[in-house]
């Protein structure tokens, strides 16, 4: 198996999207996995943070997005595989959109209409999943890295995307 060249450096750098939505954190989960994080992807050569995570949001959910605002950059280094790695995440606030001025998660599937939650995004890829997470959850749902379970405290997240 051919690595990519963002595996090869053992640093990524990766776009990720805050989008808050009745009090809800969308969240990405690798299916059977333990842990949560941020949609988003790796930002390829020649593109913007901003760009990355537009696409990402398009090839993994099927949806248009646009980003908000900067929020920050966040560092992170773990072991993958048994090795030290890296990443450099760039987070930006996120919006889904469906093109006729409608937030995507309005048309969405699988939500009840009238029980309060918001309807499950579907996947596009068939190793991810996503999932709404109150904001006061994120422990529970071990949003990684770590520094993202407090999102809410935040100076700069606009809430509701």
């Amino acid at each position: 198996m051919e690595l990519k060249e963002y595996e090869l450096a053992g640093i990524e750098t990766i776009a990720r999207g805050v989008c808050v939505r009745d009090g809800k954190l969308l969240l990405c989960r690798a299916k059977g996995g333990s842990s949560t994080y941020l949609p988003g992807g790796h930002i390829e050569f020649g593109e913007t943070g901003r760009q990355a995570l537009v696409r990402e949001v398009k090839e993994e959910l099927g949806v248009e997005s646009s980003t908000g605002a900067f929020l920050g950059v966040v560092e992170n280094s773990f072991l993958q595989h048994g090795k030290p790695h890296a990443e450099i995440n760039l987070v930006y606030e996120l919006k889904l959109e469906t093109g006729n001025g409608e937030p995507a998660y309005a048309q969405a599937t699988a939500g009840e209409q009238g029980t309060g939650e918001l309807p499950a995004l579907q996947s596009r890829e068939d190793w991810i999943e996503f999932e709404w997470c109150d904001l006061n959850r994120l422990d529970e749902a071990n949003l990684l890295p770590p520094v993202f379970r407090s999102l809410s405290a935040w100076p700069d997240v606009r809430f509701e995307c």
